[in-house]
């Protein structure tokens, strides 16, 4: 059967004539903000806001805030590093060295990105992967970063005696760009 074309014609022309009318641009814009309340585009930056849940040990917390931080600034080598990092904070090691692999690529002078998948793979008992990393993380870095260090240090201690256990020295230091640090602890 044959239909008509109006209701189709009638459609284009009423969206056709739905531009932006700049007479319509103050009701696009909403109520103002009352005195004193800062508007979304002043909103703090979800790493920031991330990398403080972190430190608070809210893994779950800082992995949305990472996301957000995704969004806003797209897949840089830092947000993948922090998703990473908080993903192996959670126990999701296969998730955690996916997204460390990933920052890598994007950036693969990031020593921190290296230094915590060398993390993820001490934690996976990938001892020798991880000692070659951490050894990559410590020349990126230059050896200024004490915990690449102390990373390095214990991976080598595991590679040259098996039954090396780290009680005494069971922490691993996850790293991030910037300042501040976070710690993990590695199971024997």
């Amino acid at each position: 059967m044959f239909r008509s074309p109006f209701p189709l014609i009638t459609l284009l022309l009423v969206l056709a004539g739905c531009g932006e009318d700049p007479r319509l641009e103050p009701l696009n814009e909403g109520a103002p903000l009352p005195e004193g309340v800062e508007g979304i585009d002043d909103a703090v930056d979800g790493l920031i806001v991330g990398h403080r849940m972190m430190a608070a040990g809210e893994y779950e917390l800082a992995l949305k805030e990472y996301y957000r931080a995704g969004g806003d600034h797209g897949l840089t080598a830092d947000v993948l590093s922090a998703i990473g990092s908080a993903n192996l904070k959670l126990g999701r090691l296969g998730q955690a060295e996916r997204q460390l692999r990933r920052a890598i690529d994007e950036d693969e002078k990031f020593a921190a990105a290296w230094n915590n998948l060398g993390v993820v793979l001490m934690e996976q008992g990938e001892i020798g992967e991880a000692a070659r990393t951490f050894r990559v993380a410590f020349s990126l870095d230059s050896g200024q970063s004490a915990e690449i260090k102390e990373n390095l240090k214990h991976a080598l201690a595991n590679i040259e005696n098996p039954a090396y256990t780290s009680e005494q020295q069971s922490e691993f230091e996850l790293v991030r760009r910037g300042s501040g640090q976070y710690r993990i602890l590695s199971t024997p």
